[in-house]
């Protein structure tokens, strides 16, 4: 969908394309710029992961109580299985040459799109958020350990400085922040590597081997937090990075490069980081306060400086993508302002958030992980829905009619919806919070636990008792009923939505 534009106004586009800057928004990419391969995909991809978070993150896997060798599997394949859904979802980009929360208006109509368009907003405001605050918070405690002082004066600069670079790279869009990525994989990467080196020495692995194996219940739910906070937390972006794809490229390759980018780096530093901190208890619990600040504490002075350049761009890098994605999504919901415009305003609202947390709130990693898993309980269910839509495609999406509410695609499709709904309400019921004093507003999650025999609510202790409580059923039932019933209920709907002329 081309937009026209006067004379005047095509040459101020112009000399804003030439300083670099996308002007593309919501509408279909021409064919004259579909001119990425599908091993183009690797950089944004890598680039966002390849991040020392993925280290600390072994320490909320490892609190499910299971063993470095469970730890390790669910780590592995939970990445992998999480970014192949990205994957998939990707090939849709390439069909479509749309943002995902536009081609998603295939499966749920062109209004009913805004349902899960509002739940992809708001994951993405919330994980570049949570990216910047990381940065943020790593900045502070090497200042403080460097004897440069890690006070508010540091974080207020700190703050200010991270948000605008999320800010400026994101509203330059799509070809800078592509460019910008493969730089960025390279000096993060040889950052992270040197910080393998300087670590190594401090895996023990008698305490790795006398960590005691965990439930088939703590098993799955490590590996359903891991799929979460890994490629899920992306999947609702992934064809935004795909859009400017050739027409003729392989949709397996498509899917294949951004599987390998997003998946290769935080499969071996979650490893990494589970033989750090199973070696080291107060590592682990160090990493529930402040995640980067704790892994810089095994390093030499020295060395402080460019590991803090690593996580600081290589959060940047994460939060850039999200905040590039989540102002496509604003745009989606009908908000008619340029894409730079919808990029700035949520990069305000990025900076809001960081201020408040860092300098407010008592607690936030106990909100943000309660917050992730309610959201992605309805993500994991449009997911569902996308995937099978993909599936069950063997087209190429008619690009104007998903922006027309009496095209083929229609401006509601209920069953979608109601599939949704359905799947979110009974995930819901599988998952709990577990920051029941932090995040109280969501105690009401788990209500088919006891009636289901899968746990018992200990109210004295303020705890769910069961082997099948913690395990976050919730989100792999949201995924695969969603799956299944797109994929046998709509099977008609999309033949039709194809032969229509």
């Amino acid at each position: 969908m081309s937009t026209q534009t006067a004379p005047d106004e095509d040459r101020t586009l112009e000399a804003v394309r030439r300083r670099g800057v996308e002007t593309t928004g919501i509408e279909i990419i021409e064919e004259s710029e579909r001119t990425a391969r599908p091993r183009d995909l690797f950089w944004p991809w890598f680039a966002a992961n390849v991040s020392v978070f993925g280290i600390s993150y072994a320490a909320f896997v490892l609190g499910f109580g299971i063993s470095f060798a469970q730890a390790a599997i669910v780590s592995v394949v939970g990445v992998i299985i999480s970014f192949a859904l990205c994957g998939v979802i990707a090939i849709a980009g390439k069909r479509g040459s749309a943002p995902t929360m536009i081609l998603s208006r295939a499966a749920f109509g062109v209004t009913g799109q805004k349902v899960p368009g509002v739940v992809s907003w708001l994951v993405s405001i919330g994980w570049e958020t949570f990216l910047a605050i990381m940065a943020v918070l790593a900045t502070s405690t090497i200042f403080d350990r460097l004897g440069w002082g890690g006070g508010a004066g540091t974080k207020v600069v700190a703050a200010i400085v991270v948000a605008a670079l999320i800010v400026a790279a994101s509203v330059a869009g799509y070809h800078i922040i592509m460019r910008m990525q493969s730089v960025l994989t390279w000096i993060t990467a040889a950052i992270t590597i040197l910080y393998v080196a300087m670590t190594v020495d401090h895996i023990d692995t008698a305490a790795l081997a006398d960590l005691p194996s965990g439930s088939a219940g703590a098993t799955i739910g490590a590996l359903v937090m891991v799929m979460t906070g890994f490629g899920l937390g992306w999947i609702n972006i992934a064809a935004d990075w795909s859009r400017y794809q050739s027409r003729d490229a392989s949709g397996a390759a498509i899917a294949g490069w951004n599987t390998l980018g997003g998946a290769l780096a935080p499969a071996l530093l979650v490893c990494y980081g589970l033989a750090i901190a199973g070696s080291d208890e107060a590592v682990r619990e160090g990493i529930g306060g402040d995640p980067i600040g704790t892994l810089a504490t095994l390093l030499p002075t020295w060395v402080l400086v460019p590991f803090l350049l690593a996580a600081i761009l290589s959060l940047v890098s994460g939060a850039v993508l999200g905040i590039y994605s989540s102002g496509l999504t604003l745009l989606s919901l009908g908000v008619r302002i340029p894409r730079p415009m919808a990029a700035l305003i949520d990069g305000i609202i990025l900076t809001l958030g960081t201020f408040y947390v860092v300098f407010v709130a008592q607690d936030f990693l106990g909100p943000f992980q309660s917050f992730l898993i309610t959201l992605g309980v309805p993500l994991a269910a449009w997911a569902g829905v996308m995937i099978a839509d993909i599936a069950l495609r063997r087209r190429d999406y008619d690009e104007g009619a998903l922006f027309d509410t009496s095209g083929r695609y229609g401006a509601w499709d209920w069953v979608s919806i109601g599939t949704m709904a359905l799947a979110s309400t009974l995930g819901w019921g599988l998952v709990v919070n577990t920051f029941t004093d932090a995040a109280s507003w969501n105690n009401w999650q788990g209500f088919l636990l006891e009636p289901l025999g899968l746990g018992t609510w200990n109210a004295a202790d303020g705890y769910w008792e069961g082997n099948w409580a913690y395990a976050n059923l919730g989100v792999l039932l949201a995924l695969s009923l969603s799956f299944a019933v797109t994929y046998l209920a709509r099977r008609g709907t999309v033949a039709r939505q194809e032969e229509r002329a």
